[in-house]
């Protein structure tokens, strides 16, 4: 392997951020140089209202900003820039906490005009990667969702999961908790290139098992699904968590919007050149001709055949080994609201 590509990270370069008129570009010598920085940020709101009509989800909460995990088709890399930052190597090293949700989700609970329906957590980070050992910041989110019986569906790519489970249970108990691990492949070798600093899939896969034995609900999310890539594991994959213990699959078609395109093509460049030119022509051919897609609905389904042959083969899937099961349907019957509040005065 070549000795200059950075380790335990997806993205090669920064890329230009679209706001700014510069961006720094780390010089070769650099890159194994480059530490995570973490900055405290302290917002106003922790809770997300879901406005996309083709999501499944009223609610999503992110702990953190930006990402160590280090995905390099992670689509919410461009959301970095509107931080200031790159969407390439800085999504990846320079990371903003949330030190306030706890106390944020608390008094978003207490007020009689909320509504409580299910929390995604995170969607537009990973609520479990690395540097969630040491802020807890995830965890007491959870502790506060258990306080106020509040059901919430974590994803993540991380068994770090498996530290909360005494909450997770207690959760599970009255049907508030359902976890998502997301395996877009078991090839270790190309995970670990892939989504360097994510839990292995052997990990993963002994998540899965863990969380299913003790009545976890657990989906897994094949994605993104990548042709020429990883989209022949599909099967393998869907038959490795079911006999894990999970109760559904899901996946998703990689796209590649704004900056996520050309950290994605230095990764391919760097990891894959021989394949670079076919990865890139298969995406393009089930996006119109570009390599990302905004339109809801499109945007997940896809077109052309290599789109079809997708989708066939997870039809296939999960009448095979998901026959019969659907996600889990958490409820919001046991929300306290104020009251919790009030019954902690005595």
């Amino acid at each position: 392997m070549n000795s200059q590509i950075p380790k335990g990270q997806g993205a090669q370069r920064n890329v230009v951020n679209k706001f700014d008129r510069f961006t720094h570009e780390p010089e070769d010598f650099e890159l194994d140089l480059i530490k995570t920085q973490v900055t405290e940020v302290f917002p106003k709101s922790i809770i997300n209202v879901i406005k996309s009509p083709d999501l499944m989800m009223d609610y999503s909460m992110n702990p953190y900003q930006g990402c160590e995990h280090g995905c390099s088709y992670c689509f919410a890399r461009p959301t970095h820039e509107f931080w200031g930052y790159s969407a390439g190597v800085d999504f990846e090293r320079k990371l903003m906490v949330k030190k306030n949700a706890p106390e944020l989700l608390e008094k978003t609970f207490q007020k009689k005009s909320y509504v409580p329906k299910t929390i995604m957590l995170s969607g537009n980070t990973d609520c479990y990667q690395p540097i969630e050992r040491q802020f807890e910041i995830t965890r007491k989110l959870l502790q506060v969702c258990l306080d106020y019986r509040h059901p919430v569906s974590i994803i993540t790519k991380n068994a770090l999961v498996l530290r909360d489970i005494d909450i997770l249970e207690k959760m599970a108990e009255k049907n508030l908790i359902s976890v998502s691990l997301s395996i877009p492949t078991i090839n270790e070798e190309l995970r670990r290139v892939m989504e360097p600093r994510t839990s292995t899939a052997k990990n993963k896969l002994k998540a899965i098992e863990v969380l299913s034995s003790k009545n976890i609900p657990v989906n897994v999310m094949i994605a993104p699904v990548i042709p020429g890539l990883t989209s022949d594991e599909s099967l393998g994959i869907m038959k490795a968590v079911s006999e894990a213990g999970a109760r559904s699959c899901g996946y998703t078609l990689v796209r590649l919007n704004d900056t996520v395109e050309p950290v994605f093509i230095q990764w391919l460049e760097t990891h894959f050149p021989d394949r670079k030119d076919k990865v890139l022509n298969l995406i393009r051919s089930m996006r119109g001709g570009n390599l990302g897609e905004k339109r809801y609905f499109q945007r997940y389904q896809g077109e052309g055949n290599i789109a079809e042959m997708i989708h066939k083969t997870f039809e296939i899937g999960k009448k095979k080994f998901f026959a019969n099961q659907e996600r889990a349907s958490l409820t919001t019957e046991h929300f306290t609201g104020s009251r919790t509040q009030q019954l902690r005065l005595f």
